[in-house]
């Protein structure tokens, strides 16, 4: 049934245009919007939005250049000797999490530190008790890997009072210094960024004709904001319609997703043209239930993640298996920046202030790697250390 479907562009216009004439007469009932378990979709319309698809196809050009050097800081202080650092992860099934950490040992053997990663396991339970840990060990500092600092909010404040610095990794909201909680810094991407060229790729690619489902985890901050973001960009666009907005726990979605995924499938059909979640990990749980449904591998519908392009993800994108696109974060990049920001902290110097830019990859600019970094930030932070 739903294997059938064409990714024919004209396909596309043909049926939004018979929606366009039936809603002249009558109220749709065949091209009405989906319902949704979250927030309320925007009110949008079968035309297309011509002014907001040429910014997108702008934005979406620009994100996919390839040729990009890295452009971080050119100065900083010297390495500083005989550190311990500590990793706390959200949980290390989380691919970003992951990326950042294996990033973070990469930079610490290069820059001469000992490296302690301590897994939640996702559960705030697990969570807690691994900062509690982290924080008993008395490191030189910690890295607070993919939470919200705030669901731990006794532990950072003991890591505050003793003197230990904290850096984030997709902790808050925004990159850069954090006074409430008190963080050194935050690495990440800008997630309005982040946020806004995975709506713009929809737009583009779907000539501002699309039905979406998007996916979240609404328990963690700084994904229930991106999701937000993702939902207001779409809506720029009158001829995107959002289907649903689905929100399944990162810890729960090897189990839930496929189950979601069946049952958007049997709910949408047709109009189900484009997916966007705040992380990849969501389309390898997906794939199972697309491919039992006898969906075609490259769409539709064309899924985007809107984070963290672990490898995983390049390699559905580059062989076409359910996941067209992704935003990836420049993990290894973020790791190396992790422990420079530290090196500023130990050595009383302010955060370094940089954002690595967003970039699109697909299967045709992704030539084959499976990992996105500009070029050049090693040597970089080589130099600048004294390493």
């Amino acid at each position: 049934m739903h294997g059938n479907r064409r990714a024919t562009p004209g396909v596309f216009t043909v049926r939004f245009a018979s929606c366009a004439l039936l809603a002249t007469a009558t109220l749709l009932t065949g091209c009405e919007r989906g319902s949704s378990r979250g927030p309320q979709e925007s009110t949008t319309g079968p035309s297309g939005c011509p002014a907001a698809h040429a910014r997108a196809e702008t934005a979406v050009a620009r994100a996919e250049k390839t040729d990009v050097s890295w452009d971080g800081p050119a100065s900083g202080p010297p390495a500083a000797s005989r550190k311990t650092i500590v990793y706390v992860a959200q949980t290390m099934t989380n691919p970003g999490v992951a990326g950042a950490a294996k990033g973070v040992r990469e930079a610490a053997r290069v820059i001469g530190w000992n490296v302690r990663v301590i897994d939640g396991g996702g559960s705030p339970a697990g969570i807690q008790a691994a900062m509690s840990d982290a924080v008993a060990l008395k490191p030189s500092g910690i890295v607070i890997g993919g939470f919200d600092p705030n669901s731990t909010s006794r532990q950072v404040t003991r890591a505050n009072e003793e003197r230990i610095p904290l850096v984030g990794w997709h902790a808050v909201a925004e990159p850069g210094p954090s006074r409430r909680p008190e963080l050194f810094t935050n690495v990440t991407t800008r997630v309005e960024d982040v946020a806004a060229i995975s709506a713009q790729w929809i737009i583009s690619r779907s000539n501002g004709r699309a039905g979406v489902v998007l996916i979240t985890d609404s328990s963690i901050p700084f994904a229930r904001n991106k999701s937000e973001l993702i939902r207001t960009a779409l809506a720029t666009c009158r001829g995107v319609r959002l289907l649903a907005y689905e929100n399944i726990p990162i810890p729960d979605a090897s189990s839930r997703t496929p189950r979601e995924i069946s049952s958007l499938l049997a709910r949408f059909g047709n109009r189900w043209t484009h997916s966007v979640a705040i992380n990849d990990l969501y389309f390898a749980d997906a794939a199972p239930a697309f491919r039992a449904a006898g969906e075609n591998g490259s769409g539709p519908p064309f899924n985007i993640g809107a984070g963290d392009g672990d490898p995983s993800a390049f390699q559905r994108i580059n062989s076409r298996q359910y996941q067209a696109a992704t935003v990836p974060e420049p993990l290894s990049l973020q790791g190396w920046q992790i422990v420079d920001e530290l090196n500023r902290a130990f050595s009383g110097r302010p955060a370094s202030g940089y954002v690595a830019p967003v970039h699109i990859a697909t299967a045709d600019n992704s030539a084959g790697v499976t990992a996105w970094d500009p070029s050049g930030y090693r040597e970089g932070y080589r130099e600048i250390w004294g390493k």
